[in-house]
């Protein structure tokens, strides 16, 4: 690096100086006509005072003077461009050398204010300067610290600080940044698009003035034309995100296997938290993001990953719930790695037969290998931790299932608030009306809901909380029903809950019961079939239900336990049914449900011949009150042809369940309505699997 200096009235140029630099101003300015120019033969000839750009030396060497400094550097003249060597070392080192300037001045050599003073402001001549149209003038913007402004007459129009709005709205440049954040905390993509508008001489110049911006180190090729340096750039970006082996590491991302919400809403704070806590040199950093259930702690880990997918050589999600599910987890990412790297020493000697022991150590030593570094690690659900003084022998230590070497990074999501690892981030409720008033318009497939009061009073009575928010999105999707009524029905659910579970104190958590007791009753009214088999599910793991596990539920009880709890279920419907048919009387509809479900008790405890009475009752009963091709009718007629197939009652059973079959065909349309309004509520919390099952069978 050269610097230009005084002595009296000549300018001198030190010599090449690779360390010990003196403090020094810097010119950003924006060039002239090539025989304007001062260049760096013209100072070591001595003619440099014969060049119309003189002037700006001048500027500079007065205004470095008066901020006492003796040195300053201007482009022009401090680099030899006849020697392409010392040219590629410049343009690769210049965004150093203006980070580190004590001061750079920009000089708007085309900006008078005596010309304005009759005219308009200098503020609006700002807006249409050529310097904000330069490419090189970007990274001369960003990367000092002082950065102050001139006219064309030197008279000092501000600072980056006095100018941030300004210069934030005619750049695009976030303020946050314009106050020296690191730009590694900007994703690749937004620092391209400041640079969109801007243009160079040379076309290749597009790409080579970026080199700082995304800190990448290239050879100049001259020639070679925009795309090709485009692509070079691209490269080297990729290469230094990931690392210079990430090719030897790489895994394709997926999110095959996560709960993933299409219409999630961006939570920028939060997603800039975790990017700073995640900052590395591929050394090992956590990020932790607690916060209640429901607040939307998975759906910010996977926007983050699918974000900075780029950053890292593999992402892994790992299902943290417990420990089998986590296990399993390890046991698809050994896959998935060995899939992408079949010759992956680590896992090489795996045999088919290996334990669940051996697969996780092989996986955390994968991710241990030296030059591993960019992996990214999510352990979602951390809910049960083992915590000192907690005897709980299903409780997860995480540290058992972290690499060994410190590299790389990892999230972990979990409801407890003081685990004693990582950064810790809280995920709080969604407190921005546009960013709620957002959600629910993905959810509910209605717009403009800024303007309708009552989804504006609806969102806060949801009380920025994302399950709640998308639980009312997707049952209004599948009614007609207004913003209006909804709120009405969630204000009648939130003080039946009061009365009836006063042991739910949380306002969070009334919120939610509030709006799920909403859909649950809308299902219920459709098809009370499928609102029980809802209530059944509040039992079971929402990540993976199957038909066969609900069809094969009994034979899997003990013996001892069925007729324990048939003895006692026998005596609570007897009770019931004499309670009915003395309030509602014997022919009433509750009552024959009733007198139905008598009769697949008695199926279960052999009574063959009792259920066969019981049935019968129901069913004469059933035709009588509702019709012979009702669907609780042709339930009851279903039920019937079993018990005369255990009976060997053969014939009997075919004339059954061949009614059963023309009066309730599982293509009809009022079953198809119940079944595909429930399996469209339940897609927006199910995987997909699981709603397939209800698709593909009866409820």
């Amino acid at each position: 690096m050269r610097l230009l200096y005084f002595e009296g009235r000549h300018l001198h140029q030190t010599k090449d100086l690779a360390k010990n630099i003196p403090s020094y101003a810097i010119l950003s300015h924006t060039w002239g006509a090539d025989d304007e120019e001062v260049t760096f033969q013209d100072v070591a000839s001595g003619v440099a005072t014969t060049r119309p750009g003189y002037r700006k030396i001048e500027f500079c060497r007065n205004q470095a003077a008066a901020d006492g400094l003796r040195y300053f550097w201007v482009d022009t003249c401090c680099i030899d461009k006849m020697n392409s060597v010392e040219l590629s070392e410049a343009i690769n080192s210049m965004f150093r050398w203006y980070q580190n300037a004590s001061r750079c001045y920009v000089y708007f050599s085309d900006l008078s204010v005596e010309s304005l003073k009759l005219s308009s402001p200098w503020e609006s001549a700002l807006l249409g300067n050529r310097w904000f149209t330069r490419g090189w003038t970007l990274q001369e913007l960003v990367a000092p610290t002082s950065v102050a402004f001139f006219s064309k007459e030197g008279h000092r129009l501000g600072d980056k600080t006095s100018l941030e709005c300004l210069l934030s709205d005619i750049t695009g440049i976030p303020a946050i940044v314009l106050q020296g954040c690191s730009l590694a905390n900007c994703s690749v993509q937004e620092r391209f698009k400041w640079a969109e508008r801007r243009n160079t001489t040379r076309e290749e110049d597009k790409a080579y003035s970026l080199l700082g911006i995304f800190d990448v180190q290239l050879p100049l090729i001259y020639g070679e034309g925009l795309a090709n340096a485009q692509r070079r750039l691209h490269e080297e970006i990729v290469k230094a995100s990931k690392g210079t082996y990430h090719e030897d590491f790489s895994v394709p991302f997926s999110l095959a296997y996560v709960p993933e919400v299409e219409n999630f809403v961006a939570r920028e704070q939060e997603l800039t938290a975790i990017h700073q806590a995640l900052r590395s040199d591929g050394s090992r950093c956590i990020a932790v993001l607690h916060g209640l259930g429901g607040i939307g702690k998975t759906q910010l880990a996977v926007a983050y990953a699918k974000r900075h997918k780029n950053n890292f050589s593999a992402i892994f999600w790992l299902n943290t719930k417990d420990i089998a599910s986590l296990q399993e987890s390890f046991l698809r990412v050994a896959s998935l790695i060995r899939r992408a790297h079949p010759s992956a020493h680590a896992l090489t000697g795996l045999q088919d037969t290996a334990s669940i022991n051996e697969v996780v150590a092989a996986v955390k030593a994968w991710l241990s290998l030296p030059m591993n570094t960019r992996w990214l690690l999510i352990y979602d659900n951390y809910d049960n931790p083992k915590l000192p003084g907690i005897g709980d022998s299903t409780a997860i230590d995480i540290n058992d299932y972290l690499p060994e070497s410190y590299q790389g990074a990892v999230i972990i999501t979990t409801r407890i608030a003081h685990l004693q690892i990582g950064h810790s981030i809280d995920v709080r409720k969604m407190e921005r009306t546009s960013d709620v008033l957002e959600m629910l318009s993905n959810f509910s497939g209605r717009k403009e809901l800024s303007n309708d009061h009552d989804a504006v009073e609806l969102i806060k009575h949801l009380d920025g909380l994302p399950l709640a928010i998308a639980t009312a999105g997707a049952y209004l999707r599948q009614t007609t029903m207004t913003f209006a009524r909804y709120l009405h029905l969630y204000k009648q659910s939130w003080a039946k809950l009061q009365r009836s579970s006063p042991e739910l104190r949380a306002y969070d958590d009334r919120t939610l019961y509030s709006t799920w007791q909403i859909s649950l009753d809308q299902v219920r009214q459709e098809n009370p079939s499928a609102a029980e088999l809802l209530r059944l599910w509040a039992y079971l793991n929402n990540d993976d239900v199957w038909f066969e596990l609900l069809h094969h539920a009994d034979e899997a009880s003990p013996e001892w336990f069925r007729t324990l709890t048939e003895d006692e279920a026998e005596q609570m419907y007897e009770r019931a049914l004499r309670g009915k048919e003395k309030a509602l009387g014997p022919d009433h509809t509750s009552t024959l449900g009733t007198v139905n479900n008598l009769g697949l008790l008695y199926v279960n405890q052999g009574k063959l011949d009792t259920a066969e009475q019981m049935y019968e009752r129901a069913l004469r009963g059933k035709e009588k009150a509702l019709g012979p091709d009702h669907t609780s009718t042709l339930n009851t007629v279903n039920n019937l042809g079993f018990l005369y197939t255990d009976q060997g009652k053969l014939d009997a059973a075919e004339q059954m369940y061949e009614r059963a079959l023309r009066g309730q065909r599982l293509d009809s349309a009022p079953y198809l309505d119940h079944r595909t309004k429930l399996c469209n509520i339940l897609t927006d919390f199910f995987p997909p699997w699981t709603v397939l099952t209800i698709r593909t069978a009866g409820v």
